[in-house]
Order: C-alpha cells, then structure tokens, then sequence
C-alpha cells in the first residue's frame, strides 16, 4: 500500500494551497436486485487496491460492467466495492449516502456513473450527486478533450484541458420565492474557492508541461461574482510568470472553442461554464462516449466520464460506448501509479477506435457495447503475451 499513500501524496501537493487553513474550506432492475444482495458487503482481496464503485444511472451499470471485464482480461489489481445510489429508482436515502461517503473516504479513489438528477421539486434543491461532492469537497473537475487517432470529426488532434470549480456558482442550491411569480437562485463566489480553483490550473499546467492558461467568465455583466473570479484567477497568474495567462468571456470562448479549438490549452472556469463548455468541447471530438473526466479534492480522486449524461434511451440495448469510461479507468490506474495496466488498457482502447472495425453507434458504426468489450481484450494482448 506504500504507491497507493505515494500517490495521495501527489494529489494533496496538486490541490494543496500554500496556506491550507486559508484555501481549504436510470438503473436497470437488475442492479436493483444486485444492489438488495451486496450493498456495504466488501470483501477484501489482499494485495489489491479498493476503489469504489458506484454505477450510477442510465447506461452506467452496462459501463462499469466494461470496465469489470476490461479489468479483469488485463488481470488488473482492484478490488471495486460496489455501491448503489439512485434518486429515479428509488435507491437515495441518507443511509445509502452515508455508505457511499464512507466507503470513498476509506478507499481515497472511486469511479462512479452519473447520478441522475430529477427535475421535479421535492422538497430538496440538493442533489444527491451535488451532495456528495459537496461532502467529500470534490472542487475540481478535470476534463482532458482529446481527438482519437483514427476517428474523424470536425476538429482533428486537439488536445485542451478544462477546469471547472464545482462546489459553489450557480450550483448552490439557494432558491426561495421572494414573492409570488418571482425565484430568486442565488449565484456563490468566495475569494477562497476562486483562489484555489485557479491554483489548481496553474499547478496542473506546470506539472503536464503546458503553456497557457485561460480564465473564462462573465464579468462584464457579473461585475462582482465573476469579478471577483477574475480578480482572483489574475493574481494567481502573477505567481506563475512562465505561464500565460489569457481571460475570455464565456459566450466568445463557445463561438472560438466552435471556431478555433486549436487556440486553447487549459481553461478554467466556474461551475456552470464548465459544465457548458465540457459538453461543447467533448461534442467537438466525438460526444459523450469518448472524452474521460476526473474530479479532486485535496484527499480523494473520483473517475468519471468528461460529459456526464445517463443516455437513459439506450438502457439495455448494448448500444452505449464503453470508451470513455475506460479511458477514465484508465486514468484512475494511472492515478493508483499502476502504469503498466494503464497504459495497456488505454493503448487497446484506442487501437480498437484507430482500426475503426469496430464502432458504436454513436461513432457511426454498428458494433453493439459487447463487440466494443471484445475487441479491447483482444488488443490487450495482440501477441498473446
């Protein structure tokens, strides 16, 4: 377990400010069954690493069933520890969170799908998905927009970074009915969450060796929330002088992402921004299915996929593409210092998408999420070794 606290160790120094006490403040019935028979059961496995696994909704579970697979053909050392939390399928209660939230702050590292959130009102602003963030002060979201070898789109061999601050913004969950017609949704900005958000890109960047940095908001017409965003965001840059730093505002920065991607490195911005600008940007190199995401706090590292969407339509018709999501696990084995398996994973995903036999529907082919299974463990071993 030494690589494991070396590797907490790592992302504590990423997130870590100078001044911490300053900076820190639809599933399936099967699962539904699944969950009845293993919840809070873990079993240890000696010698692996524990991850937390949580499906999620939507096609989730058919994707972490990708990555069992996946990781289990590669012989892969972890051991996930199941958990079910759902508020569409009646599978969200303060017990189950509390299960969730104690089974990542053991383990440090999770992998999860999306949590669907309702749109009807009852009686909780709050999300659960929203909660456990909060809860685990999951701040930075971490979103790699690449374009795959082989597979074309509008725009080819981009390679940006986007960074969004998701503890606070407009995802406060601070609402009321001031009178009678009239919602008043209250917008948070805090010197702190900004400061450390944006500390958080210009470390990034100076450990993956890129070049530039990009703030993205609104403060023509939000002078003082995203003023002080920006304020924020400036005098950080001034501390990190072997990095550029450039400011946008958030409507030119989606016509220029649309127009002109190439220009951008890693950009960073609040909460709703970046979960706009991360659908936008993943739309550019293929959608939802291939881009990978990742989220931290200054203890814990949750894998996820970059655009998060449950694809509800496609529950049980082994349609759903399985390459973000592995991309993702692939980068949390990469996170537990497990290379070797990291790099096989990722490099078998994307020799199957460089072939281009075997494609989703989403990425113009035919291929059912199986066919996609199948191919990836054939190109773990291509030699038979």
């Amino acid at each position: 377990m030494a690589a494991l606290g070396g590797v907490r160790w790592v992302t504590r120094t990423l997130v870590a400010a100078p001044n911490p006490g300053a900076w820190r403040s639809l599933c399936t019935s099967a699962v539904v069954q699944a969950a009845s028979r293993s919840q809070g059961e873990d079993v240890r496995v000696e010698g692996a690493f524990p991850v937390t696994m949580l499906p999620g909704d939507g096609v989730g579970p058919e994707l972490m069933h990708a990555v069992k697979e996946v990781f289990k053909a590669a012989s892969v050392p972890v051991e996930f520890q199941e958990h079910h939390l759902s508020e569409v399928q009646n599978m969200a209660s303060e017990e189950k969170l509390e299960q969730v939230l104690s089974s990542m702050k053991e383990n440090k590292v999770a992998i999860i799908g999306k949590i669907h959130t309702p749109m009807e009102y009852k009686g909780e602003l709050a999300s659960y998905d929203m909660r456990l963030r909060r809860k685990l002060d999951l701040f930075a979201n971490v979103v790699h927009v690449k374009s795959l070898p082989g597979y074309k789109t509008r725009h080819n061999n981009l390679d940006l970074v986007i960074i969004r601050e998701q503890t606070e913004g407009e995802y406060s969950s601070l609402e009321h009915e001031s009178a009678r017609g009239v919602i008043e949704c209250l917008k948070i900005v805090t010197r702190t969450k900004s400061q450390r958000i944006a500390k958080f890109a210009f470390d990034y960047a100076t450990k993956k060796g890129r070049g530039k940095v990009t703030a993205v908001h609104k403060a023509n017409i939000m002078k003082l929330g995203d003023g002080l965003f920006l304020q924020c965001c400036e005098e950080v840059a001034e501390l990190y002088p072997k990095i550029k730093f450039e400011t946008m505002i958030i409507d030119n920065c989606c016509m220029q992402l649309v127009q002109n991607p190439y220009q951008f490195d890693v950009l960073v911005m609040p909460n709703l921004y970046g979960n706009i600008i991360d659908n936008l940007a993943a739309g550019l190199v293929g959608g939802a299915g291939v881009v990978p995401g990742e989220s931290y706090s200054a203890e814990y590292a949750v894998f996820e996929t970059g655009a998060r969407h449950p694809f509800a339509q496609a529950v049980g018709r082994n349609i759903a593409n399985p390459t973000a999501m592995l991309l993702s696990a692939s980068n949390m084995l990469r996170h537990l210092n497990l290379e070797h398996h990291s790099n096989t994973i990722a490099d078998a995903v994307k020799k199957v998408i460089k072939v281009g036999k075997v494609r989703t529907r989403d990425m113009g082919g035919y291929s059912t999420t199986t066919d996609f299974i199948k191919s990836v463990i054939g190109h773990l071993h291509p030699y038979g070794g």
